[in-house]
């Protein structure tokens, strides 16, 4: 197989890669110039990290001297490399700004100010480089800050230091891209310097052969290659047809080799590494020059410039000052490329600098790139599949990227498009592809990190959990080996076990003391508790007490007002005395038929009796109306018991007092005000003879208030509660005495 590949190299016989196109090359603007020094530049941006991997650690600070190739970071980890100053001077700042990426974001840079005299550190210049060891190579190229040349910026170091047999070295020197000359003027004038950069990648890997791909629009590189490698038998230089993006990785190994890089698989698994011209070239001035990478070639074009060409920019260049050594007018600063028209991204603005992948700064007029091209609808016209060196979709990828579908992007094979550009360059709808795979490819990576922190976190966390049950269970097993012990040693019988039997006893009974101390405290608690409640309690019956006082008191002082308000006359006197005998009469029945009486139905029947010759009887004098009113009373409570009463009649009164376990407060309160109140009449007008009801209704009443024996504070409770009834009821009878004066007026 290796034999087959080197005789189709021989012939000129090449494989071809899917798709690919052929755009204008526009190389003519600077193919035929000379790479041109620059001018010292008035202050360099120099960003801390300019490849793929991780930035390295500060170890200058802003005030700090410095001299040209003095490195500004260290490397920490293996994906990392330093950067160096481009020339000596003074650190002015450490800030962020703006950098040459596409997101146009800003990271941390070292703002150098040059002192113009460029003076370097001391250099260790090694002619012979098969005098150091591998190691000693591998680490010159990592301490000089080499990363890969040609635009993906991976750390040479890493690439060069594998294990794997490797069977092809391939130097891509193909430059494809349109407008780009910087590698074809570094090789056709720097070929010799180059050669030892090869031959050291050759030292170090030992490949079985070792082949050059370039296009065949570059003869004199081609020639010139051809005089620097001619005593290296393993070199192979191989001629390739002009066809955009030969240049890509996979696209170069299949078209020398013909084979197809699988999806996520590195090319060193195959047995082949590929290294740029421009790495080769500062690999050799590294190892053998000790020379830290510091500058490169950079392709300034665009019809645009006055004077477009290749110069030597020193990295942190700002690309202002690019385009003013080449001529570029100030009216048209409109679009500002960085990288090749296929490949490249548009700047924000012209402050940002040059960095270790920049191969070209591009200025193109209105003709060349116009702004007038609005995107439109996909119309599925399939080219953009059909030119895709990479075999994918782009079609169904940008639609996939516009809904951020992340897990389709990853089916689609995303990450092996190349942003090659040329899907986007045949597109009818003039789509910008490729800026939507690489905010899609930045989206994807970013979650990928915070995936990878939050697993980290997910691990910590249940690293911890673990640790902590394992504890948990040690100091369980310590306390049971440890009681285990203990009641060994208490049941041994020595003197030791007894004192540690009584030291257990004491500490049961100063706990049993403890919880008999906190049971007392509360019991305590509880008994002012309820002492305080009962204080409200009484506080609340003699405030009720008083109430009831005043009341009963403006009732007395009421009640002569209204006898006197109408004096007595023999006509009068002769109607109450009617009115009186008629009162008796009815009260009289009602007790008969309230005493013969066996269910609570017929108390109710006698109840309404009483109330109707109450009614038939007008009352107009005061102690009619509280007689009514105390009998009313008496046959309520009469109702409520569930057995009825079996006294005698003369005696029912008593009975009623005697039965009721409440003592009904309403019918003592009525008589007793009822007693007062005829009484006070009486004394008032001595002239109007008792009569027979008088005399029976006072009898009564004095029985009734003799038989009532003195409120007890058990039965203050109770009396409270049927005050208000007993309120309502006087109110009621004193209403209807009243309608019925009216009524015989």
């Amino acid at each position: 197989m290796v034999e087959s590949v080197i005789e189709r190299i021989e012939k000129g016989h090449f494989w071809k890669f899917h798709g690919g196109i052929h755009p204008p090359e526009m190389k003519f603007l600077t193919k035929d110039k000379p790479i041109r020094p620059l001018a010292m530049p008035p202050e360099l941006t120099i960003p801390v990290q300019q490849h793929i991997g991780e930035a390295g650690k500060l170890i200058v600070k802003a005030g700090d001297v410095v001299k040209k190739g003095q490195a500004l970071t260290q490397s920490l980890m293996p994906l990392s490399v330093p950067v160096h100053a481009p020339t000596s001077g003074t650190i002015r700042a450490i800030e962020n700004a703006i950098i040459a990426h596409p997101s146009g974001l800003s990271e941390l840079c070292i703002k150098l100010t040059p002192d113009g005299e460029d003076k370097s550190i001391a250099r260790h210049i090694t002619p012979d480089y098969t005098s150091l060891s591998k190691h000693d190579i591998i680490e010159k190229i990592a301490q000089s800050g080499i990363a890969g040349m040609g635009g993906a910026g991976f750390p040479t170091h890493i690439k060069v230091n594998t294990h794997a047999q490797i069977n092809y070295l391939i130097i891509n020197a193909a430059e494809c891209e349109p407008y780009i000359t910087a590698d074809d003027l570094l090789i056709r004038e720097h070929s010799t310097t180059i050669a030892d950069g090869i031959n050291i990648l050759d030292h170090l890997l030992e490949p079985a052969f070792i082949l050059i791909g370039i296009e065949d629009n570059k003869p004199e590189a081609i020639k010139a290659l051809q005089k620097a490698t001619a005593n290296n038998d393993k070199v192979k230089i191989c001629i390739l047809p002009t066809k955009y993006p030969t240049g890509g990785e996979k696209q170069l190994i299949m078209a020398l080799t013909g084979k197809e890089v699988p999806s996520g698989v590195l090319p060193s698994k195959l047995g082949i590494v590929m290294q740029n011209i421009a790495t080769c070239f500062a690999i050799a001035e590294a190892v053998i020059h000790d020379i830290p990478l510091t500058k490169r070639v950079v392709t300034v074009s665009g019809r645009a410039l006055e004077k477009p060409q290749n110069v030597w920019a020193l990295l942190g260049t700002p690309v202002e000052f690019l385009l003013q050594q080449c001529g570029y007018p100030e009216q048209q600063r409109k679009h500002i490329i960085m990288g090749g028209p296929m490949m490249g991204f548009s700047l924000p603005n012209t402050q940002v600098p040059v960095v270790k992948i920049t191969n070209c700064v591009l200025a193109p007029s209105e003709q060349e790139i116009p702004n007038d091209k609005h995107e439109v609808e996909c119309i599925r016209c399939g080219q953009c599949a059909d030119v895709c060196p990479s075999q994918l979709l782009p079609q169904e990828l940008q639609w996939s990227a516009k809904a951020n579908d992340q897990q389709q992007l990853e089916t689609l094979n995303l990450f092996d498009c190349i942003e090659c550009g040329a899907c986007a360059y045949v597109c009818p709808s003039h789509i910008p592809l490729v800026h939507y795979y690489r905010v899609a490819k930045a989206e994807i990576r970013q979650q990928k990190q915070l995936d990878i922190k939050a697993e980290k976190a997910k691990k910590r966390f249940e690293a911890r959990k673990a640790r902590l049950e394992r504890e948990k269970l040690a100091r369980e097993e310590k306390h049971r080996k440890a009681a285990e012990a203990r009641k060994a040693r208490m049941n041994s019988g020595t003197e030791q076990a007894n004192k540690e039997k009584s030291a257990v006893a004491a500490a049961l009974a100063r706990v049993k003391a403890k919880k008999a101390q906190t049971s007392n405290t509360e019991n305590v608690e509880n008994k002012e508790l309820a002492s305080d409640q009962q204080d409200k309690k009484s506080q609340v019956a003699a405030a009720i007490a008083r109430a009831k006082a005043k009341k009963q008191a403006a009732v007395q002082e009421s009640s002569p007002a209204q006898t006197e308000s109408q004096p007595p006359t023999p006509e009068n006197n002769q109607g109450d005395e009617n009115k009186k005998a008629q009162i008796a009469q009815a009260i009289a029945k009602a007790k008969a038929k309230k005493q013969a009486a066996t269910s609570q139905d017929t108390e109710v029947e006698n109840h309404e009796e009483l109330n109707e010759a109450v009614k038939v009887a007008p009352v107009d004098d005061k102690k009619a109306r509280i007689a009514a009113a105390v009998e009313k009373a008496k046959a309520k409570k009469q109702v409520a018991p569930e057995k009825p009463s079996e006294l005698d009649t003369d005696k029912t009164e008593e009975t009623a007092a005697t039965n009721s376990p409440a003592d009904d407060k309403k019918a003592r309160i009525a008589a007793a005000v009822a007693k007062a109140k005829a009484k006070k009449l009486k004394e008032k007008n001595p002239q109007s003879a008792p009569t027979t009801v008088d005399a029976s209704t006072n009898e009564e009443q004095e029985k009734e208030v003799a038989i009532t024996p003195p409120l007890e504070a058990s039965e203050e409770k109770s009396a409270q509660a049927l005050d208000k009834k007993a309120r309502i009821a006087a109110a009621v009878a004193k209403a209807k005495a009243k309608k019925q004066q009216a009524e015989s007026k």
